[in-house]
């Protein structure tokens, strides 16, 4: 066999390879996720109660500044309407995919955020949402109180990990973001 011959072989055999190993790599299924615990404190926390009513403007830029002060920059933006819609782009073969998903705010019974998802844009690509977010998972570098779940599509965000001054604590009591009300309580340590 001409070496010609071997070689475009050789190259083909290579590239069909690689396909097949990002398809089976994006396809394979998703690990289970444990969430974070609670801080320690977080049922022990007494205190003062000052309940605060927000918009969702100043939810979005608040939650930036928490996200930028949690240390490393994440590749991916957000804002806050009628749901949450996450941006990022993904890099497959030096190509970059728009990613968008949408999520609807749920608050738990500790008073944390879920945030479930509800709807999905990847380019015009037809991935599942569990793909999508183990890849955001395994890839973004997230703050400690917040946990990416592709089994259940979801982002659990705790916010009994969030530092705030003076020991205090947040909890969401409301997220009615079609009517923009929210509302959060901060717990202040008594003295």
């Amino acid at each position: 066999m001409n070496k010609w011959k071997f070689a475009f072989f050789a190259f083909a055999g290579t590239v069909l390879f690689a396909i097949l190993l990002v398809v089976y790599l994006a396809t394979r299924p998703v690990d289970g996720v444990n969430l974070a615990e609670s801080s320690k404190g977080e049922s022990e926390v007494k205190g003062n109660v000052l309940v605060v009513q927000t918009t969702k403007k100043e939810l979005e830029s608040i939650s930036k500044k928490y996200l930028k002060d949690a240390g490393t920059p994440l590749p991916l933006d957000f804002t806050i309407g009628d749901d949450i819609q996450l941006r990022s782009t993904l890099k497959v073969f030096y190509t970059e995919i728009q990613i968008s998903m949408n999520f609807d705010p749920i608050v738990d019974e500790k008073g944390n955020i879920i945030l479930k998802q509800t709807g999905m844009n990847v380019g015009l690509l037809n991935i599942p949402p569990e793909t999508t977010m183990k890849i955001m998972r395994d890839t973004v570098d997230f703050p400690s109180w917040i946990t990416v779940n592709p089994n259940k599509a979801e982002i659990y965000i705790d916010l009994s990990r969030i530092n705030i001054a003076s020991g205090s604590r947040i909890k969401a009591k409301e997220l009615d973001l079609p009517n923009d009300k929210i509302l959060l309580e901060i717990i202040v340590p008594g003295a």
